[in-house]
């Protein structure tokens, strides 16, 4: 700030620029250009041996880098007015503010106006549209609940007229080693002096004159795949990278077609030089070869790997690299379906397909030509959504006792079920994959027993409640063999016969337990056990669960049961109603 010279020297010193954008779209960023103010550019930084956030003072060059000088200790929000021939700068701060600083020879030295007399908190800095303008507005607001307050400066009244010819110079530009060639073109520029003081205007234009240069070994780089060696002449090449094949033919060259290969050399982007020196010369041409297919991918429309039976399936298959033209590729659905395509992944066709069946299905699709083959596999699972839920339990166990609980879905075929079971009040479930949950109740009481399943994208729930009683007797019974060649094997049928036993068992006791505590497991053969619990004032309370075993079943004998403290034997006749 006091045009002095400083110590900063690299490589230990630098000028670090902080490259951020502001998050407010009507302030700028922390550096400032403009093309119609060629080599002018302002930043907020620091100097130092390494980039330091929280400190940000501003510098300012007006020879595109060469040469750089602070101007503020603090940053602050810049804005550009008449092509650059005026700079505003209001400080970034949080406190009301009511000066602004501005420069008119390109921040060599500033001056200090008062845009308002009450201090405003700056939100943002615009300018009219055009380069050219000289009138900006401040706006913001006076308290943190205040309306928006809007300041209007005029820089117009400061100029008393517009710039001659003889108010510009020329200005060349160059690196920091003095080259004029500069991505392939010397340019010159228009800048107004800084001892003028005039208005630059609508009609004011920057260029002056450019000319395009013969290339340079500078204006090439190294080529995708290869890297910069320095030898001991301090020239360097451009050698191929361990991983990178320079002959490699591209993905998409196909069977008579040619391709160049690279000579490790590119031209920089955006670099316009002509004639001299071309490191990208003498390219050798190569005939496309037969390449194998690699990289095959099948997938699905919507990503879904999961259909309902009857629904339209998409299937798209993609190719990386390889020939096209010339492979053939196989499809097989999985069902039966095959089929040979040409040209498949070149028309991006794709393959459309109904499974009525369900079920796991193996797409597969191999790609081959003469030069190899590649495959790809995908698999399909064709599943109906769960239709019914059944939760069986018994509905009188003893304490501690283990218990098998079921669950019954519809259709019986829905592979990779999650089952969830909530027990009692917590809320912490059981995960299985199996439709049954062996457990003990340690405590007597009721017991909620939940359980929810859920099939890809359908989900059933059911509930039971379980009575858990410190001691209780089970006497098993047995049925006649034939009795299974009626089951449908079905939760109802279970049901039926459940309440037909405990009719006939009321007919005995006159008060029976109830027929919906009745049920029994999804197997064949039923074996019933005859639950007898404590007994009570009056007639026991008698409980009937039709327990399932793979197991041949005979006629019910005999069942002994507990009534009033005596031993009661029920028997039943043939064919005839339960007598006690």
């Amino acid at each position: 700030m006091t045009g002095k010279q400083t110590n900063c020297k690299p490589p230990e010193c630098h000028l670090h620029l902080h490259l951020r954008w502001a998050d407010n779209p009507y302030v700028s960023g922390t550096v400032h250009t403009k093309d119609t103010a060629p080599g002018l550019i302002m930043g907020a930084g620091n100097l130092g041996s390494q980039l330091v956030e929280y400190k940000e003072e501003m510098y300012i060059t007006s020879d595109c880098g060469k040469t750089w000088r602070q101007v503020f200790e603090e940053e602050h929000h810049i804005l550009y007015l008449d092509h650059g021939g005026v700079i505003v700068a209001i400080k970034d701060t949080s406190i009301p503010l009511k000066i602004l600083k501005f420069s008119v020879d390109e921040g060599y030295s500033w001056s200090v106006h008062n845009f308002t007399s009450t201090s405003v908190f700056v939100d943002g800095l615009l300018s009219e549209p055009g380069d050219e303008t000289l009138v900006m507005t401040v706006f913001g607001h006076i308290s943190y609940r205040s309306e928006w307050e809007l300041v209007k400066v005029d820089f117009r009244p400061s100029f008393f007229r517009e710039c001659t010819e003889e108010d510009y110079e020329s200005w060349n530009l160059s690196n920091l080693q003095g080259e004029r060639c500069i991505m392939g073109q010397q340019r010159s520029f228009r800048k107004r002096k800084t001892s003028s003081w005039c208005i630059k205007g609508k009609s004011f234009t920057s260029a002056l004159t450019s000319r395009i240069c013969q290339c340079e070994s500078t204006d090439y780089v190294c080529d995708y795949g290869f890297e910069q060696e320095v030898t001991q002449k301090q020239t360097s090449r451009c050698f191929a990278d361990f991983w990178f094949n320079p002959e490699a033919p591209p993905d998409d060259c196909t069977v008579g077609q040619t391709y160049t290969s690279t000579t490790g050399y590119r031209k920089v982007v955006s670099n316009v030089c002509e004639g001299g020196i071309d490191l990208q010369e003498n390219l050798a041409r190569y005939q496309c070869p037969l390449i194998a297919p690699k990289g095959l991918r099948i997938t699905i429309k919507g990503d879904s790997m999961a259909v309902k039976p009857g629904e339209d399936i998409t299937f798209i298959v993609r190719q990386d690299q390889g020939d096209i033209l010339n492979t053939k590729y196989q499809v097989d659905l999985g069902d039966g379906f095959k089929a040979i395509y040409v040209n498949l992944t070149l028309m991006g066709e794709p393959i459309r397909h109904r499974y009525e069946t369900p079920g796991i299905y193996r797409v597969s699709v191999k790609a081959e030509n003469v030069a190899g083959h590649d495959e790809a596999i995908i698999y399909v699972q064709v599943i109906t959504p769960l239709q019914a839920l059944h939760l069986e339990v018994v509905p009188v166990v003893g304490r501690n006792q283990e218990v098998n609980l079921s669950a019954v879905i519809q259709p019986s075929n829905a592979n990779l079920s999650v089952y969830y079971w909530w027990i009692g009040n917590n809320p912490q479930p059981f995960l299985t994959l199996d439709s049954y949950l062996l457990t003990r109740f340690g405590e007597a009481g009721e017991f909620r027993v939940t359980v929810q399943v859920v099939y890809w994208n359908s989900m059933l729930q059911d509930s039971k409640v379980v009575r858990v009683f410190n001691e209780f007797q089970v006497v098993p019974l047995t049925f006649s063999k034939h009795l299974d060649t009626y089951n449908p094997n079905i939760p109802e049928w279970r049901e039926d016969i459940g309440q037909i036993v405990t009719r006939l068992l009321a007919k005995v006791y006159r008060e029976i337990g109830r027929g919906d505590d009745m049920v029994s497991h999804p197997v064949q053969t039923t074996r019933p056990h005859f639950q007898v619990l404590a007994p009570c004032s009056g007639l026991s309370v008698i409980n009937l669960f039709l327990a399932s075993y793979n197991r041949g079943a005979s006629r019910i004998r005999s069942v002994v049961c507990n009534r009033m403290g005596k031993t009661v034997k029920i028997i039943r006749s043939e064919g005839k109603s339960v007598m006690c």
